[in-house]
């Protein structure tokens, strides 16, 4: 009889799409629980734990990340036991484990597999029975469903070598591990630390071996030529929110309250240097705005623009409508480490309009309606590689405020419309003018003009 028949294990995800990030709680069978990578505030984690009469009394790190703030270091200060790369030089208090390290949690032990690659500190951790049976493996940003972890975070001049390292501690300490091994990432589909991916979350050694083609790469140098062509580019927080997973983040204990300012208060706000998000949807930012408000619609990847837009130094206000989530705005902006968040104008835009203080807007053309311009594609290359507007013009979002962009009028077009309507506000913010934002992508354009897509650059 295998381990996997003999041995209950019970894992709970928790997802965030936004990020593409999943976290684990593990029920230990003696009334305790253990974490893995948990989201900065561990909610969700906490109150499953709670509901299944269970105490988070260990909490553990597979690698120093850069695309979310940990929340181990919340969970040591209830209580945990943070166990985490003695190689990642945390200053939080923790349990540095090495390669080979094996720790007793609950009814089971967990070992620590040192997988440099994704991140040099790397580890894996395999769940087993005490007598050193496998039970799962948790795999961080190493292997992930139908790909590997990429290795240029640290930047372009370690991602060849780090590459090495990954294509070795998969098929060095991953491979040889059983078939029906269950696989539980950190990374999945919607994660800038993955090459591209398939979307689902969790997945088999075997399923792996049989599907996932950079696993099925033996020869290290077509491993390592395919992985490195793979990277598109990546947010601008990732070099920092190392940093700050190092230090150690603010503790909050619980989530703070977006606060309300009335008219006077975030004006004084704005005049101190407070960055503006309108994080109301397009359609209603397009009609009338604050102007030199950067508009970034709270939805899933709300965090993703946040944290590659602004500057984390200074100061933040919102305008928002009256039935958006204040809770998951604060979240997804913790999650990336914008951490000052001066508070929401009271009534919102209206408050503003109310006070006939200058507006501004952006016209919203249908996709039929975008020949007469330039059309500016503010999408991943990749995607613009794959299908765009005849002799658009290519600058992704994330570098388009650091870019000269085409002169005269301009219609910005993404996959549906909320990262041109984003572009069009970083935009306007520098004075651009004669602005204008597809509502639709390239698929919406085909359809009205019956024209073909051009592909490559």
């Amino acid at each position: 009889m295998t381990p996997y028949e003999s041995v209950s294990i019970d894992v709970v995800g928790f997802v965030d799409e936004g990020i593409g990030h999943s976290s684990y709680l593990v029920d230990l069978g003696d009334g305790t629980a253990l974490t893995i990578d948990p989201r900065r505030l561990p909610e969700l984690e906490q109150a499953e734990a709670a509901a299944r009469g269970l105490r988070i009394a260990y909490t553990a790190d597979t690698h120093s990340h850069a695309d979310f703030v940990s929340g181990s270091p919340e969970l040591v200060a209830t209580g945990a036991r943070f166990l985490a790369p003695a190689s990642g030089g945390l200053a939080v208090a923790h349990q540095g484990l090495r390669d080979g390290d094996r720790v007793t949690i609950g009814t089971f032990a967990l070992g620590a597999i040192a997988t440099p690659g994704h991140t040099p500190d790397h580890l894996a951790y395999l769940l087993e029975t005490p007598d050193g049976a496998p039970l799962a493996l948790f795999s961080g940003g190493s292997l992930m469903v139908g790909t590997v972890g990429r290795t240029d975070l640290l930047g372009p001049e370690r991602a060849e070598d780090l590459a090495h390292a990954q294509f070795h501690s998969l098929r060095d300490r991953i491979v040889p591990l059983p078939d029906e091994l269950p696989v539980y990432p950190t990374h999945g589909a919607g994660s800038f630390c993955s090459a591209p991916g398939g979307a689902e979350r969790t997945s088999t050694l075997g399923h792996e071996r049989a599907h996932n083609r950079l696993l099925q790469l033996s020869d290290e140098s077509a491993f390592v030529d395919t992985l490195l062509a793979g990277f598109g580019s990546f947010p601008e927080f990732f070099r920092r929110l190392p940093e700050v997973n190092r230090r150690g983040p603010h503790i909050y204990g619980t989530m703070p309250e977006l606060p309300m300012l009335n008219l006077d208060e975030f004006r004084s706000a704005v005049d101190a240097g407070a960055q503006v998000v309108d994080a109301r949807p397009i359609g209603q930012y397009a009609a009338a705005h604050i102007p030199r408000s950067l508009s970034i619609e709270l939805r899933p990847v709300f965090a993703t623009w946040v944290g590659w837009l602004l500057d984390p130094s200074r100061p933040v206000v919102f305008a928002l409508g009256d039935d958006q989530d204040r809770h998951e705005l604060t979240r997804q902006c913790l999650t990336v480490g914008v951490e000052e968040l001066v508070g929401e104008l009271a009534g919102g835009y209206p408050t503003w309009a109310a006070a006939e203080l200058p507006s501004a807007s952006i016209e919203l053309l249908k996709a039929s309606s975008v020949d007469h311009a330039t059309v500016l594609d503010v999408r991943q290359h990749d995607e613009f590689l794959a299908g765009h507007v005849a002799d658009a013009v290519n600058i992704e979002l994330g570098s388009l405020a650091a870019t000269d962009v085409p002169t005269g009028e301009l219609v910005l077009m993404c996959g549906h419309g909320e990262r041109a309507m984003t572009g069009a506000s970083v935009l306007e913010g520098v004075g651009h003018r004669d602005l204008a934002v597809a509502l639709g992508g390239p698929a919406d354009w085909v359809a009205a003009s019956g024209q073909a897509l051009a592909t490559g650059p």
